[in-house]
């Protein structure tokens, strides 16, 4: 089965978060193996930015391999609309890309790092999110994508 890992800083605390993000993750099993995989979210005080950045860069880093395919949802990166998300995803399917691993930064953004070792850069909005919408919105659209590329109705 098509497998994507999304790495996501800190925890989701609120219960609101967790029912949303529960339902996509039962509603995408239909299409592929789904896995949330938290890493800390390093305190800030006392450090600097770049540090911070550093260190949840390392902590994502560490636990992938060097050919994992990394997409970053990323402020800077590409914008796509849904029916270009779910051709991108139908596209790495079709080359046998899996584990697709996409990754939600921090509340710092990504360290360069990370960036250098990203396949490819995803903006999800111009706008800012806190990495609980973040998670959400993801898991919306892999829901959506998948819906689209076996051509299944969902409003769009």
């Amino acid at each position: 089965m098509f497998k994507i890992n999304i790495y996501a800083v800190g925890e989701i605390k609120e219960q609101s978060f967790k029912d949303i993000i529960n339902e996509y993750l039962k509603r995408l099993s239909k299409f592929a193996e789904v896995k949330i995989i938290e890493t800390k979210e390093e305190k800030i005080q006392g450090f600097s930015e770049e540090k911070v950045k550093f260190n949840e860069a390392n902590n994502v880093l560490k636990k992938l391999k060097p050919t994992d395919f990394l997409i970053l949802l990323d402020l800077h990166g590409k914008e796509l609309d849904s029916i270009e998300f779910s051709k991108y995803i139908e596209n790495l399917k079709e080359k046998g890309i899996s584990p697709i691993n996409i990754c939600i930064a921090g509340t710092l953004g990504f360290h360069e790092s990370l960036i250098k070792r990203a396949n490819f850069r995803i903006s999800i909005s111009k706008m800012t999110f806190t990495h609980q919408f973040c998670r959400v919105i993801i898991l919306e659209q892999l829901y959506r994508a998948f819906k689209i590329i076996n051509n299944e109705s969902y409003h769009h």
